[in-house]
C-alpha cells in the first residue's frame, strides 16, 4: 500500500513538473549578424568624394536569406551631418567552407549638408564577395547608390564590410507579461547566464570652444547646442560594454543638427553596486544645423556617475567633449538622463540574486509617414514623406515607452530627420484576438530639408490600430498630428507599416 502511495505522489509531482516546465514559453534563437560597411561616393560638380558609413543589423530569415535595418552617415568630404536610415534584404550563399557571396541591396531616405539629395529617398544595390573567419567575416564588391527622387547623386564605387554574428533569444510576444518563478524556470532553457544591457534616455548640452579664428566659433560663437537623444549598450562581460549612441538638437541653434556615435566603455560599481562610474569613448559622425563639421567624422571621450534610484532606475551625469579629429569642430558637452538596466533571458547573474522572471514585450515597427501640407521656410508647401523606425518597450500589458527615428524619403526635403521619444496606451487584444488599438504622444528633436521646425522641438500624437498577420508580425496604421514649437510646421500625417514584435525574459527583484 505504502509502494502505491508513494507511486502515485511520485507519479502526481513528476507530471506537475512536466505541466510546469511545459507553461513556460519556449525559448527560440534568432540568428543575425551586425555590419560596418564604407563607400567612397562621387558627388557632382567639384564636390569632393563622400565618405558613407553605415551600421545595420540584420536577421536571418533562411540559412541563406536575410533582411534588417541600418543607418548611414558621412564621415569624411565635406559634407558633415548627412545622414539616412532604410531597410536591408540581402542573400548570402558560401561557395566553400569559408568564401560566400552576398547580394542585396539598401532602400531607405535622408540627406543634409547642402547635398543633392533631392526628396531623399536611395537605393543602394550591392555584390559582394566575403571570406568567414573564426568570429567575423570580411566582404568587399560592387555597389551603386542612386538618390532617385530629384537628386544628382548616383554613382559606382567599391564597398568594404565587417560584419559579426549577433543571435539572440526570443519567444513568442503573445506571452509578454507572463511571471514565473525560478523553480519553475530552473526546470526550463532559460536556466543559462543572463545577459546585461542597458537603456538611456538623456538630454545633452553641447558648448562650442574654440579660438576666434575658428569657423563655428564665428557662425555660432560659444553657443550651446541642447540635444535630446538616447544611448543602447550591451555588456560583453561583468564590465566591458559596447553601446549605440544618437541625439538631435531642440535648441541653441537652427534645428537640423545630429549626432551618431558606436563605441565601447568600461563599467565600475561600488556603493553596493548603487553608484556607477562609467568611462566611454566612440567614433561616430555628426553635423548639420549650419554646424560646419567638415567630413562628419566625430570622436566622443566621456566620463559618468549614475546613482540608483529605484532598483535598476539610475539617474545619469555624464561629462565629455564631442569633437573632429583636427578640434575644427570641438565642444565640452554636459548631460544628464535616467538609464534602465535590464537583466535578459537568462536566471543566472553574475552579482544579482533575483526571485522572478518576467517575460516583456519588444516591438520594433517600421513604416511610411506621410506629413500633409508639411509648411517649408522658403520652399513651396507641400506633403512630406518619411521612412520610419520606432521601437516600444512594454511597461505593462497596456502601456509602452516608445522611441522613434524618421528620415525624408519623398517631397524635395531630404535632410530632414526626427528623434522623438514618449508613451502610449494599447487596448487588450480584441476581435478575434488579432487587432489591437492605440494611442501615442512623442515628442523631441527635428529638423533639416527646409522644413519649418525652428530650433527643432516638435510634438506627435497619434492613434491607430495594429492587425496580427502572425506570432512576430503584425500590420500598422495610424494618424495623427505634428506640431512644432517656434516654427510653422503643423500638420496632420498619416502611416502605415509592420510591426515586428517578440518577447525576452526580464529578471526581478
Amino acid at each position: 500500500m505504502k509502494k502505491n502511495i508513494l507511486l502515485i505522489i511520485s507519479l502526481i509531482f513528476i507530471q506537475f513538473s512536466i505541466s510546469q516546465e511545459k507553461n513556460v514559453p519556449e525559448k527560440k534563437i534568432q540568428k543575425g549578424f551586425g555590419k560596418i560597411d564604407f563607400m567612397s561616393l562621387g558627388l557632382p560638380e567639384n564636390d569632393p568624394n563622400m565618405g558613407f558609413s553605415g551600421i545595420h543589423y540584420n536577421i536571418f530569415l533562411k540559412d541563406w536569406a536575410y533582411t534588417g535595418l541600418g543607418i548611414y552617415g558621412a564621415v569624411s568630404g565635406n559634407k558633415g551631418g548627412f545622414f539616412t536610415l532604410g531597410f536591408n534584404a540581402g542573400i548570402k550563399k558560401f561557395i566553400t567552407n569559408n568564401v560566400y557571396t552576398d547580394i542585396g541591396f539598401h532602400y531607405g531616405g535622408g540627406g543634409g549638408a547642402s547635398a543633392p539629395d533631392g526628396g531623399g529617398a536611395f537605393f543602394l544595390p550591392h555584390v559582394n564577395l566575403g571570406y568567414q573567419f573564426k568570429n567575423f567575416s570580411l566582404n568587399t564588391g560592387w555597389s551603386y547608390v542612386n538618390f532617385f527622387d530629384g537628386g544628382a547623386i548616383k554613382c559606382n564605387q567599391v564597398n568594404i564590410a565587417l560584419e559579426i554574428p549577433l543571435d539572440f533569444d526570443y519567444t513568442n510576444y503573445k506571452s509578454s507579461e507572463s511571471t514565473f518563478d525560478f523553480k519553475t524556470l530552473e526546470n526550463s532553457d532559460w536556466n543559462i547566464l543572463s545577459k546585461k544591457t542597458s537603456l538611456l534616455m538623456h538630454f545633452n548640452n553641447l558648448k562650442i570652444r574654440g579660438n576666434a579664428q575658428n569657423t563655428n566659433v564665428q557662425i555660432f560663437g560659444e553657443a550651446t547646442i541642447s540635444l535630446a537623444g538616447f544611448e543602447f549598450a550591451n555588456y560583453f562581460t561583468k564590465n566591458w560594454f559596447g553601446f549605440v549612441k544618437v541625439d538631435g538638437a531642440y535648441d541653441g541653434i537652427k534645428a537640423g543638427y545630429m549626432d551618431v556615435f558606436l563605441g565601447g566603455g568600461y563599467h565600475f560599481s561600488f556603493n553596493k553596486n548603487r553608484t556607477n562610474i562609467l568611462t566611454k569613448f566612440g567614433l561616430g559622425a555628426g553635423g548639420g544645423g549650419g554646424v560646419d563639421s567638415k567630413g562628419g567624422f566625430l570622436l566622443y571621450p566621456d566620463f559618468s556617475v549614475e546613482q540608483q534610484i529605484f532598483y535598476d532606475i539610475f539617474i545619469a551625469i555624464n561629462k565629455g567633449y564631442i569633437l573632429s579629429p583636427d578640434a575644427h569642430f570641438y565642444t565640452s558637452s554636459l548631460g544628464f538622463g535616467l538609464k534602465y538596466y535590464i537583466e535578459r533571458n537568462g536566471i543566472i547573474a553574475n552579482e544579482k540574486s533575483f526571485s522572478l522572471g518576467k517575460f516583456k514585450g519588444l516591438e520594433v515597427i517600421t513604416k511610411h509617414d506621410i506629413y500633409f501640407n508639411a509648411e517649408r521656410d522658403s520652399n513651396p508647401t507641400e506633403d512630406l514623406n518619411q521612412f520610419s523606425l520606432q521601437i516600444n518597450l512594454n511597461l505593462n500589458k497596456n502601456l509602452y515607452i516608445a522611441g522613434q527615428t524618421s528620415f525624408a524619403i519623398f517631397g524635395n526635403a531630404g535632410a530632414y530627420a526626427e528623434g522623438i521619444v514618449g508613451l502610449g496606451i494599447k487596448t487588450n487584444s480584441l476581435f478575434n484576438k488579432k487587432t489591437t488599438v492605440f494611442i501615442q504622444a512623442l515628442g523631441g528633436a527635428a529638423g533639416g530639408g527646409d522644413i519649418s521646425t525652428g530650433k527643432g522641438l516638435i510634438i506627435k500624437p497619434s492613434a491607430g490600430f495594429e492587425y496580427q498577420l502572425n506570432n512576430t508580425l503584425s500590420f500598422r496604421t495610424e494618424a495623427g498630428y505634428i506640431k512644432a514649437k517656434g516654427g510653422s510646421l503643423s500638420s496632420s500625417l498619416f502611416s502605415f507599416g509592420i510591426n515586428y514584435h517578440i518577447s525576452f525574459l526580464k529578471m526581478n527583484h
